[in-house]
C-alpha cells in the first residue's frame, strides 16, 4: 500500500463527503493504492454516521470513534497505530488542506528520501490578530528552541515515512511538535514545501487562542525531555550543586566574619545573608533529590528500551 491518509476530526459532518471525493479523485488520477483513516474525536454531530456510510461503500475507508473528545494528539496516535501505508499523510478534515499537495509530498518522501515533509501555509486565510500573528511568534520560538527549521509547525498537512510514525509517541498536546519528536528519535531528513491554504468552507475553527499558550508550555516540556529526559541528574544535579556551593561559601563567609572580622557585630541569624545561604543550601538539596528521584524512576521503568534499531545483521553466510 502506497499511502495511509490519517484525518482527525471533530464535528465536521458538512465537509466529510466532499473531502472523501476530493481525496479519491486525486488518488485515482495518480494511481495510488491507499487507505483513508478517519478518527472521530468525540463528535456530537453526524460525523460518525457519515464515516460509517463511507466505510460501507468504499473498502479503503476506515474509521475510529473515540468515547469522548481526547484531543488531536490522541487521535493521530490512534491513526498511526493502524496505518499500513509506506507513507503516512496527515491532514485536517475542514477542507482547508488540499489533497492536490499529496502526490508531491509522497514523491519527496519516496524518491528524495525525506523522513518528514511538512506543509507551509505561506498565504493564510485566517484572522490576522487571532491566528496569523500569534502563529508567526509561536513558530519563531519553536524554530529557535527546537533547532527544526520549519516555518509552520501547526500545519496539519504532513507526510511521513511509515518508520517515523511507528517510532514516535504522540501524547498530550504534542501533535504540534511531531517534527521535533521525529528529530529527537533520529529522523533528521526533515523539510517543508509551500502548500495552498483554503478558506474554511463550513463551520468554525475548533481551536481558540489558548492553544498558543498550551503550545508554548508543551514546547518547554519537549525541550526539557529532549535534552534531559534520559539524564535528569545532569540538569537538577548541576543546579543543585551550584545552589549548594553558593549557600555553603556564603555560610563560611558569615562564620569567618563573625569569629574574626567583626565579633561584636550582629548575630549571624540577624543578617539577611544568613537566610540567603540557608535558602540556597535547602534549594540545592531539593534539586539534588529531584535529580536522584528522576534517575530512580527512569531505571525502574519496566520498558527500558530507549533506542531504535535501524538495521541488524546475523552474520550468517547466504
Amino acid at each position: 500500500m502506497n499511502l495511509s491518509i490519517v484525518i482527525p476530526l471533530l464535528n465536521e459532518e458538512e465537509s466529510l463527503n466532499e473531502l472523501y471525493h476530493w481525496i479519491a479523485s486525486v488518488m485515482q488520477s495518480n494511481g495510488f493504492s491507499y487507505e483513508l483513516i478517519f478518527i472521530d474525536d468525540g463528535s456530537n454531530d453526524g460525523s460518525w454516521n457519515i464515516i460509517e456510510s463511507l466505510s460501507k461503500k468504499h473498502s479503503e475507508v476506515k474509521g475510529i470513534r473515540f468515547q469522548k473528545n481526547y484531543g488531536k494528539s490522541q487521535a493521530l496516535h490512534a491513526g498511526f497505530s493502524i496505518a499500513q501505508g509506506s507513507v503516512v499523510i496527515t491532514m485536517d478534515a475542514d477542507l482547508q488542506d488540499s489533497p492536490e499537495e499529496i502526490p508531491e509530498m509522497y514523491r519527496l518522501v519516496t524518491d528524495e528520501g525525506f523522513d518528514l515533509i511538512s506543509g507551509w501555509k505561506k498565504k493564510r486565510y485566517d484572522s490576522v490578530l487571532s491566528k496569523n500573528l500569534p502563529s508567526k511568534l509561536f513558530n519563531y520560538v519553536a524554530r529557535k528552541t527546537s533547532g527544526v527549521k520549519l516555518h509552520d509547525f501547526n500545519c496539519g498537512l504532513k507526510a511521513y515515512k511509515k518508520d517515523v510514525v511507528k517510532a514516535i509517541e504522540v501524547t498530550g498536546e504534542m501533535h504540534r511538535y511531531i517534527p521535533v519528536l521525529a528529530k529527537n528519535a533520529g529522523f533528521t531528513k526533515i523539510s517543508e514545501i509551500p502548500v495552498q491554504h483554503q478558506a474554511r468552507k463550513y463551520g468554525s475553527t475548533k481551536f481558540g487562542a489558548e492553544r498558543f499558550i498550551r503550545g508554548f508550555l508543551d514546547l518547554i516540556t519537549i525541550w526539557f525531555l529532549s535534552r534531559f529526559g534520559k539524564r535528569p541528574m545532569h540538569l537538577f544535579g548541576a543546579w543543585g550543586a551550584t545552589m549548594h556551593i553558593i549557600g555553603f561559601f556564603l555560610a563560611i563567609y558569615l562564620g569567618v566574619d563573625k569569629l574574626f572580622l567583626n565579633p561584636h557585630g550582629r548575630l549571624i541569624a540577624e543578617r539577611p545573608q544568613f537566610f540567603i545561604a540557608l535558602t540556597a543550601m535547602i534549594l540545592g538539596t531539593q534539586l539534588f533529590l529531584a535529580g536522584f528521584l528522576g534517575e530512580l524512576i527512569l531505571r525502574s521503568k519496566k520498558d527500558s528500551q530507549n533506542y531504535i534499531i535501524k538495521e541488524a545483521t546475523t552474520g550468517e553466510n547466504t
